[in-house]
């Protein structure tokens, strides 16, 4: 293998290309017109636009047009395709992954049940599609057959929410991967999801590299992965290592795969669940925990290599622990995020698969992740420490990230304890920290700089002044805050001052210490501590009276486009009716009338591109 083509973007293009280089293969990146400019594009030896990363035939042109003799399409997209692979088995070139056949059986949910059932592997009982919903033994899970990443999966507690669940599944399975296709299974209340690293090269060999633990998840989202598992017994390790690996062979499968399952707590009992037939996101805590660099593992089967490790060779080392960033307000809805991250720091102090720099636009057309932070650590508990450590060091200014959402939760006893389950954080209430720390910092910051700087350089490279103001500083933000730097105090709490550079300001702050990046203009501040995103607004002395939003006004809670319009002006409604939906980051959010009335307002058509608080329904009440 010469030349690699990747046909992906994001911190997996780049993580793939790190080890492509180091191992002297060429790479070419493909992107498209919104990723211009993305960081995979710069790290690879040479790139190509395409119209869209879902196209097969864009990639296989992208291929020839560039000499590359391989392809690696990292995850997503294109990765689980089976016609994909066909096409580059059939274009002459090298599939960094499974043939297409065995793509086509494993990389399904409903042939994978089959094959695992054929073989002897416990799977969850399910339900004929077509049988009648009525005799079903509720909850169920509704789930696309085809792709995965929690895409088209609905929990389904009675009868009467089946249709709908189904539905809007389907919907959603159909946009992220091309297929409505459904399975229903019964629902396990309480289950932690273990998924089995597998890598199998052309010679016959397999081996497998320990189990991960994904259970902390949002709607079947992962949102924290580990390894190894831990509150797994050496009899189950056994039981789902020694599953993974029959599988494996059964089918005939090469490259780097994933064996997922669910364990019961109730009960105790593994069921197999799926095969994801690529590298997968949490790869990384593999990684750390037995020193393999899967990648790698991956290119060298690919080019027809035998595995250079043998099953012995694999030993556990420690515990690693991954966060999954992502544009999102987690204490908002969960709603996706865009626009411009005008500052970005990620921490020095643990392994970061990120593809976001300072400057960059996020748009709402791809996934919101937007990298990964990955701890390692002597024991699980260490490892905890260290990401906690990591998060703080976290940030991004422009728009919301899940960062603080994530510290609170490795910092909850539960995850410290591991008592956690698939459905935690479904039942869990997560309560979004106080701002009153981001408020003292916020009014100590704008003071600091008008002291040491007057109005200009606010933040300069080359640091701050420490010289005390003269005397006590109004700052106005939401509320007036006196600011007296002379004594130390921020509204009568002790602050101490440790050093400011480049946006990050370390303080005491009523015998706390933190860290905070802070951006303070004139018109607001923006500060992020512990990972949590905080916006304070200066007022504006010259700004008029703007038009008052009512109680029945909807407004876009995200960017996003409108995927339908129910009503039209002058419509009766009842509450709850739905009046249209929006859709973000392959999110869909359903937008519903506050109270019964009449829709005086309909701001925007079914396809139409919206903005961020554009004003979409107006509905005014019934007398």
């Amino acid at each position: 293998m010469q030349r690699l083509l990747i046909a992906n973007r994001g911190e997996i293009a780049r993580r793939i290309i790190r080890t492509a280089r180091a191992m002297g293969i060429h790479t070419i990146a493909v992107h498209s017109e919104i990723d211009r400019s993305a960081p995979h594009v710069h790290d690879a030896d040479e790139a190509l636009l395409v119209e869209s990363y879902l196209d097969i035939d864009a990639a296989i042109g992208a291929a020839q047009a560039t000499g590359a003799d391989a392809i690696h399409p990292g995850y997503g997209f294109l990765s689980e395709r089976a016609a994909f692979a066909q096409a580059v088995e059939d274009a002459g070139l090298t599939l960094v992954g499974p043939s297409a056949r065995v793509m086509e059986q494993m990389g399904r949910k409903d042939a994978a049940r089959a094959i695992a059932e054929e073989a002897g592997v416990a799977v969850v009982p399910s339900y004929d599609l077509a049988a009648d919903a009525s005799t079903f033994d509720y909850p169920v899970l509704v789930k696309a057959a085809a792709g995965g990443g929690g895409k088209g999966m609905r929990i389904v507690r009675a009868e009467g929410e089946y249709a709908e669940a189904l539905a809007s599944a389907k919907r959603e399975a159909a946009a992220a991967f091309g297929d409505d296709t459904m399975l229903i299974e019964k629902y396990v209340e309480s289950g932690r999801h273990v998924e089995v690293q597998v890598l199998a090269d052309s010679h016959g060999n397999v081996v497998h590299l320990f189990e991960r633990d994904c259970s902390t998840q949002r709607r079947h989202q992962k949102v924290l992965e580990e390894a190894p598992a831990p509150t797994i017994t050496a009899e189950q390790r056994e039981e789902v290592t020694s599953a993974a690996v029959a599988l494996t062979k059964q089918v005939g499968y090469e490259n780097a795969g994933t064996v997922e399952f669910l364990l019961d707590n109730a009960t105790g009992k593994t069921y197999f669940l799926e095969m994801n037939t690529r590298l997968q996101v949490e790869h990384p805590v593999t990684e750390l925990v037995t020193g393999v660099d899967l990648v790698e593992l991956q290119l060298l089967v690919a080019s027809g290599e035998a595995l250079p490790i043998s099953q012995d060779d694999i030993q556990l080392d420690g515990h690693a622990i991954e966060a999954r960033i992502y544009a999102e307000d987690s204490f908002g809805g969960f709603l996706p995020q865009a626009g411009t991250a005008e500052l970005v720091r990620w921490p020095a102090n643990a392994r970061v698969d990120a593809a976001l720099e300072s400057g960059q636009v996020v748009s709402t057309s791809y996934d919101p992740m937007l990298g990964k932070v990955i701890a390692h650590g002597r024991d699980r508990e260490e490892a905890r420490r260290r990401l906690l450590a990591a998060l703080d060091e976290t940030a991004v200014l422009g728009f919301t990230t899940n960062v603080g959402f994530l510290r609170v939760l490795v910092a909850t006893d539960e995850f410290r304890d591991a008592t956690i389950d698939t459905a935690w954080l479904d039942r869990a209430e997560v309560a979004a920290p106080s701002d009153d720390l981001a408020r003292t910092i916020a009014a100590w910051v704008p003071a600091m700089l008008a002291a040491d700087h007057g109005d200009q350089g606010a933040f300069r490279s080359d640091g701050f002044r420490l010289s005390a103001a003269p005397a006590p500083t109004r700052v106005e933000l939401d509320r007036v805050v006196l600011v007296d730097r002379a004594r130390g105090l921020v509204d009568d709490v002790p602050v101490t001052q440790f050093s400011a550079a480049n946006h990050v300001v370390r303080l005491e702050v009523a015998g706390r210490r933190v860290q905070a990046v802070v951006n303070a203009t004139a018109h607001s501040v923006e500060v992020v501590v512990e990972g949590q995103r905080f916006v304070f607004e200066r007022p504006d002395p010259f700004a008029g009276a703007g038009i008052a939003v009512g109680e029945g006004s909807l407004t876009a809670p995200m960017p996003g486009t409108v995927l339908a319009v129910d009503v039209a002006e002058g419509d009766a409604v009842e509450e709850g009716q739905r009046l249209g939906v929006l859709e973000a980051m392959k999110m869909e959010l359903a937008l519903k009338a506050p109270f019964a009335g009449t829709v005086t307002t309909v701001g925007a058509q079914a396809g139409e591109q919206v903005a961020l608080k554009a004003l979409l329904f107006e509905v005014t009440p019934d007398e």
